[in-house]
Formats: C-alpha cells, sequence, structure tokens
C-alpha cells in the first residue's frame, strides 16, 4: 500500500492491515495557485493531525492573486470560507507567490517571515499547527 508519511491513510492501513507491506511516498502533486491551494485545502487535510486543534485563520493573500479567505480547524474538520468570517486567532498576510513557495516547499516559511513576504499576527504556534494539518 502506498501512503504518504504520517497521513491519515498510513495510520488507517496499519490499524486496518497489519500484514500489508506499507510504502511510504512523497506527494507529487504542485498547488498552481491560491484557488487551487484553497479548493484542494480539504482533500489534503488530515484529520487526526488536528486533534485538539480549534482555531480560525484569516488569510489575506496579495500580489499576483488577491483573494481573502477563513479557515476554520475545529473538532477535527475543517471549514473553508471565502472573505474573512468571525474573529480569527490568527492572521496571515501573504504574497500569493510566497505563499505557494511555502505550500510546493520550495521556500520555508521563516524565510518568507523574514524577508516580509508573509506576515503574521497571533500565536505563531497556531501557523505551525495549521502546517502540521496538511502533508
Amino acid at each position: 500500500m502506498y501512503v504518504l508519511p504520517g497521513s491519515d491513510a498510513e495510520y488507517h492501513v496499519r490499524r486496518h492491515f497489519p500484514n500489508k507491506c506499507v510504502r511510504r511516498v512523497r506527494n507529487g502533486v504542485r498547488i498552481p495557485s491560491i484557488a487551487a491551494f484553497l479548493s484542494t485545502a480539504p482533500f489534503a487535510f488530515q484529520r487526526n493531525r488536528s486533534k485538539g486543534l480549534s482555531a480560525v485563520y484569516h488569510f489575506t493573500f496579495t500580489g499576483d492573486e488577491q483573494l481573502q479567505a477563513t479557515i476554520t480547524i475545529r473538532d477535527r474538520a475543517i471549514a473553508i470560507r471565502s472573505g474573512h468570517d468571525g474573529e480569527a486567532d490568527l492572521r496571515v498576510r501573504a504574497d500569493s507567490q510566497a505563499w505557494l513557495r511555502v505550500v510546493r516547499r520550495d521556500s520555508s516559511a521563516l524565510k518568507e517571515m523574514l524577508l516580509g513576504r508573509i506576515r503574521v499576527k497571533g500565536p505563531i504556534a497556531l501557523l505551525k499547527a495549521f502546517g502540521s494539518c496538511f502533508e
């Protein structure tokens, strides 16, 4: 069985099919745009990794793609809405190309924050927790 390392699928296979050979592979998907990031996030979301996390994230993307989105992670579920909805626990303002580089792992979030391309208002631990919910 081919699975992503640390994914819900790996956990499921190891638990329900202990005799199967598990092969860990990398995700070969390259997100082309912010709109694609937002539309595919529910599919990449790892429920087991989000256990205990309850947060509302407001994203403001600037540059090539100017979008606003609210991502709520609560009770091991994700909800994505257009615009800023409700009160945010963490606000992220990012250049769209910088965010895509981080998502694709072509750059680190820390590097982009130091260069001022990604700005965060709120507990930085929530950004780390957000990232750990995805492969």
